[in-house]
């Protein structure tokens, strides 16, 4: 049997994201010249049901760890045994939420040694991970204005604007419709005089000073703006990331612009209304991350359009199946690093398909220039992708996916979008 896929080595370092926070990269080197290379990102909008990032000691304890403890237990093991690996990172850690060696620990092992056992077979890892059904290319959702944790005071409230061009014949098109969404965006801006300086938030969208209901106003007509002038159909979405202003004491949603106060029923009226006015085909968090109820009478209210549980359902299988059988939400994000492990993740998507909920593998907002969310988002065969617009953390992961569009050339297909 041969034994190219055995691991030979582990290195890892402390490294930086795209706000300038360190972080754990892990590197994974097989027998037969197999090499995996991950960094990993960091949120700031996170939910409270993700796994711990690091150990009390940060990225140098992470480190310490790893280089003691997990180790010595994976090398002379076979990459290609992810399951085994990674139920050995669990075993190592033995608490409930990876609070010992870390989440982001587990995430850049668990990836790293994807890539590894892939790259000892010479393949891409979306291939490696998808095999002959990878070769659906997602949807860009391209955040375009940001408020909430993302930008600075005055911003909207609502943490993202997004730009997802449904229309597009291919991946190519689609990163470029986002593209002229941004910069359409940003003129509208300057001829409404709105101070924002040419200021971005976390993940390269615009931040400027404007009340929700304006950013709105502004959104929608760059995003018609941008339908017309590329030939296709660009939709609006938003992440309301709501948990960030919920005031558990005062059973309200609180929204600084105008100090708004909305009950959960009011909350859910005006998302839905948002949804009508604006014909909105993508709404994530529009309530906090234990309010299931809402989520399932929310989605029971509209008709056409995704509602996103992110941090309500963090990756976790277990609060998934809560949300299926509540019909709460009809979409879900993917971010590796809220569970920690690949094979959780393949877990979650797997479940989330057989339930007909769309998935959408997502970025954070503390990115690093690692590419490996492009080859999971079509290893993993999620219909939309969220990874930004413009920055350089964000371009290296489109450009990636251009790149791996370009290799199944003809084969390459649009992923197939539906409503469940």
């Amino acid at each position: 049997m041969p034994d190219y896929t055995i691991i030979e080595d582990i290195r890892a370092r402390k490294v930086f994201d795209s706000r300038g926070n360190p972080t754990v990269e892990v590197e994974i080197y097989t027998r037969g010249g197999g090499v995996g290379r991950v960094s990993a990102p960091a949120g700031a909008s996170t939910g409270k049901w993700e796994v711990i990032a690091y150990p009390p000691g940060g990225v140098d304890e992470a480190l310490k760890i790893l280089k003691d403890e997990i180790a010595p237990r994976l090398i002379g093991m076979d990459s290609e045994k992810q399951e085994e690996i990674d139920a050995i990172l669990k075993e190592i850690d033995g608490s409930p939420r990876l609070s010992h060696i870390g989440g982001n620990t587990a995430y850049a092992i668990s990836i790293a040694n994807a890539l590894a056992a892939a790259s000892s077979y010479d393949l891409p890892l979306f291939m490696y991970l998808g095999g002959r059904n990878a070769r659906y290319m997602p949807y860009p959702v391209g955040n375009i204005l940001g408020g909430g944790k993302h930008a600075g005071a005055g911003c909207p409230d609502i943490q993202e604007f997004l730009s997802i061009p449904l229309g597009a014949k291919n991946f190519m098109e689609a990163a470029q419709a986002n593209i002229l969404a941004h910069k359409n965006l940003r003129n509208i801006l300057e001829r409404e005089n709105i101070p924002f300086f040419g200021g971005k938030g976390d993940e390269g969208a615009w931040a400027p000073a404007v009340s929700d209901d304006k950013a709105f106003e502004y959104v929608a007509e760059a995003i018609e703006k941008t339908s017309d002038e590329i030939g296709f159909e660009v939709r609006f979405g938003v992440d309301v990331a709501s948990s960030s202003f919920w005031r558990e004491e005062e059973d309200v949603y609180f929204y600084k612009h105008g100090g708004k106060k909305l009950t959960t029923g009011e909350q859910i009226d005006f998302i839905v209304d948002k949804i009508k006015s604006y014909r909105l085909i993508y709404v994530e968090d529009p309530l906090h991350e234990e309010d299931f109820e809402g989520f399932r009478e929310l989605t029971s209210k509209v008709r056409g359009c995704f509602i996103v549980g992110d941090d309500l359902f963090v990756t976790n299988i277990e609060r998934l199946k809560k949300g299926v059988s509540l019909g709460a939400a009809n979409a879900l994000i993917i971010k590796p690093n809220q569970v920690g492990t690949i094979s959780d993740t393949i877990a979650t998507v797997e479940y989330a398909h057989e339930n007909l909920y769309t998935t959408v593998f997502s970025h954070r907002s503390g990115e690093t220039e690692s590419v490996v969310l492009a080859h999971l988002a079509v290893g993993l065969r999620c219909p939309f992708v969220k990874l930004g617009v413009v920055g350089g953390e964000r371009i290296a992961k489109i450009n990636e996916l251009i790149r791996i569009e370009e290799y199944l050339g003809s084969e390459a297909r649009m992923a197939k979008v539906r409503f469940r």
